[in-house]
């Protein structure tokens, strides 16, 4: 009874005992079968823009729910990736700010916040991009406050590195930085300048307009987690990020009913 099938299906059932590969890992539950799985992952592995839930849908041949559902169980696997990224940064090392979310003025009148323009309503994220190995750490931040911004920095780079930034003046107390300013249209000074992490935050705003055309605050952490990811196995071939990606989901499982409770 302690022997593993792996057949048409890939599982079988005991009493109550469900013995699978799937187990333990993103495909757990899923009624979708390997390949459709397999081509999930090649999608999501290898698109620098993502896929939308829609398109998705279209190209597995399943339900435009299932493939959102589908879509975010991959992300928890781009997560623990993340999560796993590796030592502290060395340098130098490129840090900036972005903010997420819907227009103002194109939200619907019962939810406008009426405090403003700009940043209202917009969700505050954190990125640093190491030149040494153009490996990107991005992260949502409560705050863009001098005290956040500083100790998002100060937990992800090695106390010597070198610390570019734009003229923020969150990051003046940190050694060894040097900033731009972009306000009097200074970009490039030597090689001081933001140009990598800005890059990365330019690919995600098109992918949030041109793709996917909403990131909810709840959800956005994943996208996050996706296309810094990606971005970190650029270098790898295709197999090799498909692997990585699959070994990285291991122990991760994304109920629908958790993805969904408010």
């Amino acid at each position: 009874t302690g022997e593993f099938y792996f057949g048409t299906f890939g599982e079988f059932s005991i009493g109550i005992d469900r013995f699978s590969v799937r187990v333990g890992t993103p495909l757990q539950g899923s009624p979708l079968g390997y390949r459709t799985w397999a081509l999930a992952f090649y999608l999501l592995s290898t698109s620098p823009k993502g896929v939308s839930s829609l398109s998705l849908a279209r190209q597995l041949g399943v339900t435009q729910k299932m493939a959102w559902h589908l879509a975010h169980r991959i992300r928890t696997a781009y997560a623990a990736h993340h999560a796993e990224a590796g030592s502290a940064m060395s340098g130098p090392v490129e840090v900036d700010e972005a903010y997420f979310g819907g227009r103002e003025r194109n939200t619907h009148a019962r939810a406008k916040l009426r405090a403003g323009r700009g940043t209202v309503g917009k969700v505050p994220v954190a990125g640093v991009l190491d030149r040494a190995t153009n490996r990107v750490l991005a992260a949502i931040v409560p705050d863009t406050t001098r005290r956040t911004l500083e100790g998002f920095v100060r937990e992800r780079i090695a106390p010597n590195a070198r610390l570019h930034s734009d003229e923020a003046a969150a990051y003046d107390r940190i050694p060894n930085h040097r900033a731009v300013s972009h306000g009097r249209g200074e970009y490039v000074r030597g090689d001081v300048h933001v140009n990598g992490i800005e890059s990365f935050w330019s690919l995600l705003k098109r992918a949030h307009k041109g793709t996917f055309h909403l990131m909810s605050p709840k959800h956005l952490r994943r996208y996050l987690d996706e296309f810094a990811g990606r971005h970190n196995t650029l270098n790898a071939d295709t197999l090799e990020r498909m692997g990585m990606l699959v070994r990285a989901g291991e122990g991760q499982r994304l109920r629908y009913r958790d993805l969904t409770v408010k």
